[in-house]
């Protein structure tokens, strides 16, 4: 059981998002507008996002947060949340899917 990640652990969460065909450059265009509102919470380390080259309409966002705990309470109990959602939200195919990921001490 210590392998997981408790509240107090710094956790990567990896979230897959998968964007409507031919939405994709619309989608960038958002997240660019968007990443301050997850970047400057307190409790989020950095944020980045990659896209599939195989699939060039899915998008994985990497986020490093002090703790889930930080998560929580500074992103998604807050209207960063809203915010994010209603600005990227037009471009998704479905709702991401996120899972948290701690390192292996």
């Amino acid at each position: 059981m210590d392998t997981y990640a408790t509240l107090a652990d710094m956790v990567l969460e990896v979230t897959l998002i998968d964007v409507l065909p031919g939405r994709e450059h619309e989608f960038v265009n958002a997240y660019e507008v968007a990443r301050p509102v997850v970047a400057e919470a307190p409790g989020c380390r950095s944020i980045r996002l990659r896209r599939g080259v195989e699939a060039p309409t899915r998008f994985v966002l990497m986020t490093e947060w002090d703790s889930i705990e930080a998560h929580e309470h500074n992103f998604r109990r807050t209207d960063r949340l809203a915010q994010w959602r209603a600005l990227i939200g037009g471009a998704l195919a479905q709702p991401p899917m996120a899972e948290y990921f701690t390192d292996i001490h």
